[in-house]
Parts: structure tokens; sequence; C-alpha cells
């Protein structure tokens, strides 16, 4: 694959143009069939040559530098994350397959990215969909199953989605960045909202629905719109619905009104009904 021209449209985590308004017009589905990016000649002798390791584990197909094989438990739980999220927010299967790509060491894969995406802001891991399938990228750390899980998380989303609004994208992929034991009852964000007196000024939906820009959404909104998603998925069967019914819309390509609005709609004492989830949410 060639650089990312300035003209072609990138669904990073800085999605502008199809966040102006989540009731907006729906974009077209990428094109998909886009070859792979190739091992670059920085890191193996002058010419391009093959990855060292390649491994499909539909949808994904993982290029990687170093030997994937003790991570095996791994690359099946993300296989396994495409039929959970089938399950719980009944959206289609992937339509593509997605590459993911993945490093030994941080400094190569920084000089990968300024390689082929020199315009892109640099993060740790990262989910980037020109025209053609998504493609994840991440370097081994102490976060590698966390990063991996929550880029995949994107990329399987806009696999099906023509587009996701920005607050709802990041609540879902930090819903599903954790081990699937740990996402009804152990997820960090929990505890965290239990430690703070929040109670009293929770961020409402439409707040977040307000963030267009993915510089906007810092630590707390990260963590309410965990909250939210897990209040819909855990907390409300008329919530729950209503998340599907949104989803279902955007994939028909059906511009939905916003979900805090459905959701005030369908539920009475909106705000009372979330705040009570999170207060008592706990295990039998």
């Amino acid at each position: 694959m060639a650089r990312v021209s300035s003209d072609v449209t990138r669904f990073l985590h800085n999605r502008r143009q199809w966040l102006r308004n989540v009731a907006g017009p729906v974009a077209s589905f990428a094109a998909a069939g886009t070859t792979p990016l190739a091992w670059p000649k920085f890191c193996q002798s002058a010419e391009v040559r093959p990855w060292p390791y390649v491994h499909a584990q539909p949808p994904f197909r993982f290029h990687a530098d170093f030997d994937l094989r003790p991570y095996s438990g791994l690359l099946e739980e993300l296989s396994s994350l495409q039929r959970e999220m089938q399950t719980q927010l009944h959206i289609a299967p992937a339509r593509e397959t997605i590459d993911v790509y993945v490093f030994r060491l941080e400094s190569t894969y920084r000089h990968y990215l300024r390689t082929y995406f020199p315009e892109l802001s640099m993060r740790r891991a990262m989910f980037v969909k020109t025209t053609g399938p998504g493609n994840v990228f991440a370097h081994f750390s102490n976060q590698f199953g966390t990063d991996l899980r929550h880029e995949c998380t994107h990329a399987l989303l806009h696999a099906t989605l023509p587009m996701v609004p920005l607050w709802l994208d990041e609540g879902l992929a930090e819903y599903y960045e954790v081990p699937a034991s740990q996402r009804a009852f152990d997820n960090p964000h929990l505890a965290s909202l239990r430690r703070q007196p929040l109670w009293d000024r929770p961020s409402a939906m439409e707040k977040l629905e307000q963030v267009r820009q993915f510089e906007a959404m810092g630590g707390d909104q990260y963590r309410d719109a965990w909250s939210w998603v897990h209040f819909m998925l855990h907390g409300n069967e008329a919530a729950l619905w209503e998340l599907r019914s949104f989803l279902g819309e955007i994939q028909n390509r059906v511009p939905p009104e916003p979900l805090s609005q459905r959701l005030a709609a369908r539920i009475p004492n909106l705000m009372d009904a979330y705040k009570s989830h999170l207060r008592h949410w706990r295990r039998s």
C-alpha cells in the first residue's frame, strides 16, 4: 500500500469528517481487497521482503517481526471478539480481512509508522482505515493485550459499520479492551467511578455526543463513555434494545437520531437508572 495521500479519508482515532453529526449522512464503505503493507526496507537489507511471521486468525491477519506462537491464546481471543460483539451488539461480522501489524520494539514501530503514515500523530497503538480495509498497529509492551483488544474493537466496528459516534466508538473499545472474564464486573473504570464523588454530577450522554474530535477525549470522557456502554449492556434491557437498534440503523445506512434522545424517550428517569446501575452493580 502506498503512503496515505492528503485527500484520503482517515479513520484513525481522530476521525473528524464523519463525526460532525451523529444523525448526518452515513459514509460509504471503503473498498476491500487492499494488499497488506510490505515489510519495509529499513528492517531487512535493501529490498522489500515478506514479513517474518504471518498468521491468519479470521477476521484478522497478523504480521509480525517476532514469533507469534507464544501469543496464540491472545490471537484466538481476538478472533472470538467478533463473535462476542455479534452476540451482544447484533452487528454483522466483518466484511473484510483486517491486517494487524505488531512489532517487538517501540523504535521499529515508530519508524515504520513514520515511513507509511508520516502525517499521523504517534500513539502506542492505533487503528487506521483509508480507502481499503482497516489496519491495526501496535508494539509489544506490558499493555500489549489491552492495546490489541482496544484497537481490534475499533477495526471490527468499522469493518461492518460505515460510521460510529466517537464517544460510542471509544466506549465500546474501552469495554472490550479487558479480557472477557473482566468485562462485566472488573473493569478498572468501575472502581475509578466508585472512588470518586460523581453520583451527584455524572456525565450526561448528551455531553459525550458533543465531542467531535479525538483530542477532546480525556480520561474522564473515556471513563464516562465506558460507563454508558456498561449501563446499556448490563443495566437495562430497554437500553440494550435501543443500542442494538441504533447500530442496526447505522449498519443499514439509515441516519439515526442521537442515542441520548432514544434512551430518554424509552427509559423514565434515565439518569437515575444510570447512576443506580453503576452504584449497585456487583457480583450476586
